[in-house]
């Protein structure tokens, strides 16, 4: 709830969540944080590598740079570890057909910090948590190394390179996880959200009506019906929309995105009575007519017989 309560386009405070450059870590922002944005450094500075975005920290005054033969170099350079990838590719998914997972090497690199949430511990109730990219990734490796196949580690993974931007790498890692379980309403979920953000609405759309088919009678499919309303909204599909909001608030009452969502739709004129009215005179107008003439033609064909 809190993920979607923070990464909805109507919800406010929407940029409560961001990345610590310094420390490498999801942060909830202060409210009295100042002009800095971490987050817009990040977008704006050079940091993509390989089509990963890294979170440069600021070099102390003593960690200065020499050059070596021309080439710039660290005097503190760590030693890097291979990028926690899914493996190898899945060879083919049944929903490799949507347009969007079929380019997803074309897709731009979209952060999204607030799915660090995903990872909080359950009970927590501290609304000033931190996430540690860093050690995350590193509890992500190891039980990638204990359970090689197992579809929820696969989809955390993906996950996880939702938080970094890499969405090549996170549609890789669902389709990963949708070959060892193709009907985990989880996996669909989290693969319609990222192809909703890259605004492939008909696969965002399909996808999420998959899950909500998928999810289990005991769980809440909440979630499901929200993020069905926020596509039929970006359609325009309003009065569909509506319901769907309408039913993620009985299964989770107060959620306020949900709730933004309807007050907002409700400020939108709906289209021109006058509209339809018209079109269905003008269909019985062209029936009449049709039947006027089909009549004159049949009793003149009579007469002639006669």
């Amino acid at each position: 709830m809190h993920i979607v309560n923070s990464n909805s386009k109507s919800s406010v405070g929407s940029n409560h969540w961001k990345l610590n450059l310094d420390e490498g870590k999801v942060v909830q922002e202060n409210e009295d944080g100042g002009n800095s944005d971490d987050m817009m450094s990040l977008l704006t500075g050079k940091v993509v590598e390989n089509g990963e975005w890294k979170i440069l920290t600021n070099r102390k005054a003593n960690d200065k740079e020499k050059s070596v033969h021309g080439v710039q170099q660290s005097e503190h350079s760590e030693k890097k570890q291979p990028s926690l990838t899914c493996g190898k590719p899945a060879n083919e998914t049944q929903y490799d057909h949507l347009r969007g997972i079929t380019n997803r090497n074309e897709h731009s690199h979209i952060p999204e910090p607030e799915v660090a949430l995903i990872f909080k511990k359950k009970g927590n109730k501290n609304s000033q948590i931190t996430v540690d990219v860093n050690e995350l990734e590193e509890k992500l490796r190891k039980a990638k190394k204990e359970k090689p196949k197992s579809a929820h580690v696969y989809n955390q993974i993906g996950n996880f390179w939702r938080i970094k931007g890499n969405t090549q790498l996170s549609i890789e890692c669902f389709r990963k996880a949708l070959s060892i379980s193709p009907n985990n309403p989880e996996v669909l979920l989290n693969l319609a959200r990222v192809l909703f953000n890259l605004q492939y609405l008909d696969d965002a759309i399909f996808l999420t009506r998959r899950s909500l088919v998928m999810q289990p009678a005991t769980q809440n499919s909440w979630l499901q019906h929200f993020t069905l309303g926020e596509i039929l909204k970006a359609y325009g599909h309003y009065q569909e929309a509506s319901q769907h909001f309408k039913h993620a608030l009985d299964l989770n009452p107060g959620f306020q995105p949900a709730q933004a969502h309807l007050r907002e739709m409700e400020g939108i004129p709906a289209p021109s009575v006058t509209q339809y009215t018209l079109f269905i005179i003008l269909f019985l107008v062209l029936g009449v007519v049709f039947g006027v003439i089909t009549s004159i033609e049949t009793k003149f064909d009579d007469r002639r017989g006669g």
